[in-house]
């Protein structure tokens, strides 16, 4: 599904879900317009002392969102780390996850604008129908404090993560050859 193509879903939803859907929008219109022009070097370029990279960031939050997209619609089990013992895991367990914030050599920064859009569109689509009030049961994992969401509150979750790193994004972008998402 095209940009223009998701535009004419939020406009479509009236209420809370249009302006959720809205929100999620312009996220993730800023993160995107944050990688315009750029090439797969420049995506894959640090220009902080973060690890992160424009590439890695949008790999990083389509990865997240369909997490939390499958949350929504299985529940917990869809979590790939439900109930993996991080304490026990050796360093180099988290490898895997760590590529998930890199561009890799064999990755083109179009193949993941492509591919976010594709997760996007999903998203967009079980959020147009999702029931909000679901609440379910959290994965155990050290970085939450509560034990279950409610549905409305993984779509906040996707909104924010995607706000959040297009600011980063916007950073790197601005280190890199001082083009800015805004302003």
């Amino acid at each position: 599904m095209s940009e223009s193509t998701m535009a004419t879903v939020t406009t479509e939803l009236t209420g809370e879900r249009g302006d959720l859907l809205q929100v999620l929008a312009n996220a993730r219109h800023f993160l995107r317009f944050t990688a315009r022009d750029l090439t797969d070097e420049q995506a894959r370029t640090r220009t902080t002392v973060s690890e992160l990279t424009i590439g890695g960031l949008i790999k990083h939050v389509s990865a997240a969102e369909q997490n939390w997209r499958e949350f929504v619609l299985q529940g917990r089990s869809a979590m790939p780390w439900d109930g993996i013992d991080f304490e026990s895991l050796p360093p180099e367990a988290f490898e895997d996850w760590a590529g998930e914030f890199r561009l890799l050599p064999t990755e083109t920064l179009a193949g993941v604008l492509d591919r976010y859009a594709e997760i996007a569109a999903r998203t967009d689509e079980v959020l147009a129908e999702a029931d909000l009030d679901l609440v379910q049961e959290l994965p155990q994992a050290p970085w939450f404090t509560d034990t279950a969401w409610s549905n409305r509150r993984a779509f906040g979750h996707i909104i924010a993560e995607t706000a959040q790193h297009a600011g980063h994004a916007d950073i790197i972008r601005e280190s890199l050859d001082g083009a800015k998402s805004m302003g």
